[in-house]
C-alpha cells in the first residue's frame, strides 16, 4: 500500500519470481525489488486495467577467492568481510562478514573494501574492489603466509610432547596466537616470530621465520638453558 497518513503500510503481495504477476484492486502501491543488498522502488497506480512495470536495480556482484602465489587457498581456510568506505575510513560500514570463497555477494554498484583472513591469526590481506552494474567482479586476494606445525621435542625429529602450551609472539613481544597440544597448526603472515613452549613447569623458547608458501614444522628443543 502507498500510505500518505504516516501509518505503516501493509505488504499486500510478495513473490520471488523473476517476473511476478499480482492481482490488485484499484489504488496506489509501492513496488519494491531486492537483489542481494541492492534494491529499487517505484510508485504504481492501479486503475482497474492491466499494467506492466519494470524496476531497474543498479547492482552487480563480488566473487572472492584467495591464493598464495599460483596456489589457490582452500575455501574452508578463508573468510572475507565486505565494507563500504566512509570518508577516509576504508572500513566505514560493514556490509557482510563471514563471506566464504566462491560465494556470490550481490551488491549495489560502487566501491567496496574487502578484508581477507586466512586462518585464525594475522594472515590478512585487504583490497578496494569496484562493483559494476550488471557484472560480476571476480577477485583473488594474494596472501603472503604459511602454515607451521608447532612441536616441543627432546631432540630434532623426535616425538612431540603432548599437552604443551604454545605462544607465538612478534619480536616486540605482542602475542599473535596461543595453542595447546602435541603439534598444533598455526597459519601466520610471513615474517619473524618468537615461539614459547610451556610443559611440566618448564619454559622453552626459539625464534623462527615464516616464508610465504613454505609450510613446515617448527620444533622447540626441550633442554635446560
Amino acid at each position: 500500500e502507498d500510505r500518505s497518513d504516516g501509518v505503516r503500510p501493509n505488504i499486500v503481495a510478495r513473490s520471488e519470481a523473476a517476473e511476478p504477476s499480482f492481482t490488485l484492486p484499484p489504488g496506489a502501491y509501492v513496488a519494491t525489488v531486492t537483489y542481494g543488498f541492492a534494491s529499487a522502488a517505484r510508485r504504481v497506480v492501479m486503475a482497474g486495467q492491466p499494467a506492466a512495470e519494470q524496476l531497474k536495480v543498479s547492482a552487480g556482484a563480488l566473487k572472492l577467492s584467495g591464493a598464495i602465489g599460483d596456489v589457490k587457498i582452500a575455501p574452508a581456510d578463508l573468510a572475507f568481510s565486505v565494507f563500504v568506505p566512509i570518508g577516509t575510513n576504508s572500513e566505514g560500514r560493514l556490509v557482510r562478514s563471514g563471506v566464504k570463497a566462491g560465494e556470490l555477494i550481490r551488491l549495489p554498484e560502487g566501491t567496496y573494501h574487502v578484508v581477507s583472513t586466512y586462518g585464525e591469526s594475522n594472515a590478512i590481506q585487504r583490497a578496494d574492489l569496484k562493483v559494476e552494474n550488471g557484472k560480476v567482479t571476480d577477485a583473488t586476494l594474494n596472501h603472503r603466509a604459511a602454515t607451521v606445525t608447532l612441536k616441543l621435542v627432546a631432540a630434532a625429529g623426535a616425538e612431540a610432547f603432548a599437552g604443551t602450551a604454545f605462544s607465538v609472539l612478534t619480536p616486540g613481544g605482542d602475542t599473535i596466537r596461543e595453542a595447546i597440544g602435541a603439534f598444533p597448526q598455526v597459519t601466520l603472515a610471513e615474517g619473524d616470530y618468537v615461539l614459547i613452549a610451556r610443559h611440566d613447569g618448564q619454559v622453552y623458547t626459539r625464534e623462527f621465520k615464516v616464508e610465504s608458501g613454505l609450510n613446515r614444522d617448527v620444533e622447540v628443543i626441550a633442554k635446560a638453558g
